[in-house]
């Protein structure tokens, strides 16, 4: 399952990235926010990764108006690997090399089709290990 949220600046896209996982049988919970109302892109952020990080959700998905704010807040967390990504090949790297759990995407600043593409090539990479594994321990270490 994936866990998805994002503030009011990501709303828009968020409820179009859910009607897309639907339509493509991929399971999620929504962690908010529920509206265009302006709220803070740290208490979003939150569930999301907490969701993650207890295993109530395999991966995520934050979003916020350029995906800055939430990507840093989301990699305040020790243990998540949070990606912005504007791109296919950025996307399918971020898993790939990276192992990141979850993925973040600007509202404001991500078209809906390029957003569906991202999001498809990220969920649907696999981590590759070898190399990228002794990395990605090298950041776990950079976290203590």
């Amino acid at each position: 399952m994936l866990a998805i949220g994002s503030d009011h600046g990501g709303f828009e896209l968020k409820e179009h990235i859910k009607k897309h996982l639907e339509e493509n049988g991929i399971e999620y919970k929504d962690y908010g926010t529920y509206s265009e109302e302006s709220v803070d892109y740290p208490d979003c952020a939150e569930p999301v990764c907490l969701a993650v990080l207890n295993g109530e959700a395999e991966r995520g998905i934050l979003i916020c108006g350029t995906g800055i704010g939430i990507s840093v807040s989301a990699n305040k967390f020790d243990g998540i690997r949070a990606a912005l990504c504007s791109d296919v090949y950025s996307a399918t790297m971020a898993k790939e090399h990276n192992d990141a759990n979850i993925i973040c995407l600007g509202g404001r600043v991500t078209g809906r089709e390029l957003a569906f593409m991202i999001v498809d090539s990220w969920y649907n990479a696999d981590f590759l290990g070898g190399r990228h594994a002794r990395r990605i321990e090298k950041i776990h270490a950079l976290e203590k």
